[in-house]
């Protein structure tokens, strides 16, 4: 998908190690390459995932070399940036970064930033965390960062993950919401159920399979009806996961018709119908797709409902 999101954003997709909990499915660990490389004995097996608390412990420094305990985070929302100087998307979003942590800060909100550095050197690391008003891990802890990677799996940078004040994710996706929300007016930042379909968020498509429903409407005020119309089902469906402290294992769009929608279209070799009703999965390159004359909440429900059980079958991307 070459219309923007692949160029703000570096993915490393192959190859992956995942690790699941065959009794129940969930999954254990998603950077189970980097549980190989560092418990290579597995000691720390089965390395399920642990309270951020936990693996955090330890010094973090400031820019001025003062240094401080990991314990002063607590009863703050706290934000896990992956970043690294060589990556520019990740120094254009520092930029924006620096000033929706002041703002946050200025409200009054108890909000702290940890850098997990990717830098290639302890010199780039220092350049690069001079421009941060915030904390970091030690680039020498190179055991801490990398537990750090792995407790979020991150796959690519930049990555901004969001914690609430007791150390729970509240996103994976606080890289868009910073650049969506540059007056930090919704701060701190939960999940919305639907998103419209933009640039800046279409990177989210690459994070795990995602309902588009396809509109005939160019303007944005327009795609309100669509948004509404989906909204209580992608509702439903993350306060389900939610009650079981998973991730909501579908992400909800509408788009409309500008060039992001088209460029998807084209990318996904979608009819030009509309209104169409698709979910897409592009780290599996597949697309299963509804296309009816009327799209209606019972309508969306069973498509939903039918590709969770497994009952849909693929077509190729």
């Amino acid at each position: 998908f070459t219309s923007g999101c692949l160029h703000s954003t570096i993915f490393i997709l192959i190859p992956s190690l995942v690790f699941v909990d065959a009794s129940t499915g969930k999954i254990v660990c998603r950077n189970g390459l980097l549980v190989v490389r560092d418990d290579p004995k597995g000691l720390e097996f089965p390395w399920g995932p642990k309270p951020f608390a936990e693996v955090v412990a330890g010094p973090l420094l400031r820019n001025n070399r003062q240094t401080t305990d990991s314990s002063s985070l607590e009863g703050h929302y706290v934000g896990v940036y992956f970043s690294a100087h060589w990556c520019p998307p990740c120094r254009s979003l520092t930029r924006v970064l620096v000033e929706s942590y002041r703002t946050v800060k200025e409200s009054g909100q108890k909000f702290e930033i940890v850098f997990v550095s990717a830098d290639r050197s302890e010199e780039s690391f220092k350049q690069y965390f001079s421009e941060m008003p915030w904390l970091a891990v030690p680039y020498s802890d190179e055991a801490r960062r990398s537990r750090l990677n792995r407790l979020y799996g991150i796959q690519g940078i930049p990555t901004l993950i969001l914690l609430d004040t007791e150390g729970h994710m509240i996103t994976r996706q606080g890289r868009v919401e910073v650049l969506n929300d540059p007056e930090c007016r919704l701060f701190p930042w939960h999940p919305r159920p639907v998103l419209e379909l933009s640039e800046s968020n279409a990177v989210q498509l690459h994070e795990g399979p995602c309902l588009v429903l396809f509109v005939d409407a160019e303007e944005e005020g327009e795609l309100e009806p669509a948004k509404e119309l989906i909204q209580p089902i992608a509702e439903k469906l993350m306060a389900k996961y939610k009650a079981k402290e998973e991730e909501t294992p579908l992400l909800f769009f509408v788009a409309g018709e500008d060039d992001m929608s088209d460029s998807l279209r084209d990318y996904t070799n979608l009819p030009e119908a509309a209104p169409l009703l698709t979910i897409l999965d592009m780290s599996a390159r597949a697309k299963y797709v509804r296309d009816v004359e009327e799209i209606t909440p019972a309508v969306v429900e069973q498509f939903v409902g039918d590709f969770l059980a497994e009952k849909l079958k693929p077509e190729p991307i």
